[in-house]
């Protein structure tokens, strides 16, 4: 044992696994006193302060065996198994050589591994220590998960920012948000570059946060630009390629970030789609039935320094089995010019409306009676109906028909039934709701543009779903099919309101020439009522 040559090793990483192990001073100077105990002679020193977690990442670890290797020592001295290798790879090197018996001998302040040994001793011990690196990376891993999910940032806070290290939170840096905060506001004019406002930010005294190594300096070329690209400063947390809402105040819009990668020639990086378009999954091609969908884009204006943004839809021509010709763009703002052209054809005058309501309203009794009437005749045709059918079943007891025939005509009259009950079901839904129906239709009729020239998405949405069904767009063109409706108003108000604006003054109609004058647009209002009345 005496005639070997050792070769220390010591290694100790900055990483968290290895803040407990002892500083590498301390390992060579105990190292040397065990090698002294046990008359061990010492052939170099290797001395690594990397991570053993990945293979082939330490030279002199790989020094060290290329030593062994060469027939220069025969043994290695180290504090633990672990000091070796955290990594299967490397791990695997050892073992190797033990085995071939290059290796004579792996001492540590604990024991002794001989090539003689049981190799599933060693595997084990080392499987140990590259286990504890799995978990330990499964552990931090889960921890920075948990503390992105709930808004925390892991990492260092970038300039305009702070660590909380108390709190655990990042904070407003009240030295440099605001700088920083002009820094895009004067990227955000057009009107300079990143080495411009680098100058200009430098020129007003702003440093880098001091900390014990470094800091309290100038910002860098590099710095300005991840400044600029950089989804933090709205909000948005980054982190290992997926994105997460952070808790930290935001300095900035999405759109405005957008901007700025629009004015820096850049796509921008992929984060969470906050776009959303009125009309999109609800137009169709004309041509080949795909849906439309919407994009925005960005145009600089140069005299102003301005940046605009302008939505189009286009038809996204996913049909395979037809070749669509459409390729024509159509903007946000015609769209819901045709749109509201539309809706100026169903648009009545609120006088209008609030005249044609109140006879309504006194037809409505009328009307409940009338329904009732039809109601009452409508449930004995039901009841008649069935009794046909009870009287087919005695005659097919009493031998009078077959089955054949009994079948047939007890089918007929089940048909006859289920029609009418359908019938008598819409009576009592018209006997109930044709007031609601007519007064929300005029309400509708009245504000309804009114509503879509100043209203939000949605508003606008449902709007258009309102007037009409099947949206489709050829040519750059927007046609609509009519919801029923609305049919009585686009043809028979333009002329009712002809005549009621000749009225002079209107306040001289009695309630029978405004019933007179309301006729026609009721009637259309309730097809076929005049029929149901019989």
């Amino acid at each position: 044992m005496g005639k070997m040559k050792y070769l220390i090793y010591a290694r100790k990483s900055s990483e968290s696994e290895d803040r407990q192990v002892q500083s590498i001073d301390d390992q060579v100077s105990r190292l040397k006193k065990l090698a002294k105990e046990q008359r061990l002679k010492i052939a170099d020193i290797y001395i690594e302060a990397k991570s053993a977690k990945q293979p082939d990442s330490r030279p002199y670890f790989n020094k060290m065996l290329q030593a062994i290797e060469s027939g220069e020592a025969d043994g290695i001295l180290c504090w633990q198994i672990n000091r070796l290798s955290r990594n299967p790879i490397d791990s695997a090197r050892v073992q190797w050589l033990l085995q071939r018996n290059i290796l004579k001998s792996i001492q540590t302040i604990d024991r002794e591994y001989l090539p003689s040994d049981n190799v599933l001793l060693f595997n084990v011990e080392s499987g140990i220590a590259n286990q504890y690196i799995i978990d330990l990376r499964k552990n931090t891993l889960r921890g920075t998960l948990s503390k992105l999910e709930k808004g925390g940032f892991p990492n260092h806070a970038p300039i305009g920012y702070l660590n909380d290290k108390e709190e655990k939170i990042v904070i407003k840096d009240p030295e440099r948000f605001y700088f920083v905060r002009k820094m895009w506001d004067l990227m955000l004019t057009g009107r300079y570059t990143p080495p411009q406002i680098l100058e200009i930010a430098n020129s007003w005294g702003l440093r880098t946060p001091k900390t014990k190594k470094t800091g309290d300096k100038e910002l860098s070329r590099s710095a300005i630009y991840n400044i600029f690209a950089n989804l933090f400063y709205t909000g948005i947390i980054e982190y290992d390629g997926n994105q997460y809402d952070g808790k930290h105040e935001p300095m900035i819009t999405l759109e405005e970030y957008d901007s700025v990668q629009f004015l820096l020639g850049r796509k921008g990086r992929p984060r969470p789609k906050k776009h959303k378009f009125a009309f999109t999954g609800l137009i169709q091609c004309g041509e080949c039935g795909c849906f439309y969908t919407a994009e925005t884009k960005k145009k600089f204006i140069k005299s102003t320094g301005e940046i605009r943004n302008y939505t189009y839809y286009h038809c996204t021509r996913r049909s395979k089995k037809i070749k669509c010709s459409q390729r024509k763009v159509i903007r946000e703002d015609n769209l819901e010019m045709q749109i509201e052209k539309e809706i100026k054809k169903w648009t009545i005058l609120p006088e209008f409306r609030d005249w044609a309501l109140d006879i309504l309203n006194q037809e409505n009794d009328k009307e409940i009676e009338d329904r009732e009437q039809i109601h009452q005749k409508r449930c004995k045709a039901v009841l008649d109906t069935q009794k046909q059918i009870d009287n087919l079943t005695k005659m097919r007891y009493r031998g009078l028909i077959d089955d054949e025939e009994y079948m047939r005509e007890r089918k007929l009259l089940q048909s006859q039934i289920a029609s009418l009950k359908q019938v008598l079901r819409e009576t009592e839904d018209r006997a109930v709701n044709w007031l609601e129906l007519t007064e929300n239709t005029f309400h509708f009729a009245t504000n309804a543009r009114e509503a879509f020239i100043h209203g939000d998405m949605d508003t606008k949405k449902e709007i258009l779903m309102a007037i009409g069904q099947n949206p489709t767009i050829k040519g750059g063109r927007l046609r609509i099919e009519t919801n029923e409706w609305l049919v009585p108003i686009k043809d028979t108000y333009p002329k009712l309101e002809e005549d009621y604006l000749r009225l002079e003054p209107q306040q001289v109609l009695d309630n029978k020439e405004r019933t007179e004058l309301l006729t026609p647009v009721r009637l259309r209002w309730l097809p076929g009522e005049d029929s149901n009345l019989q």
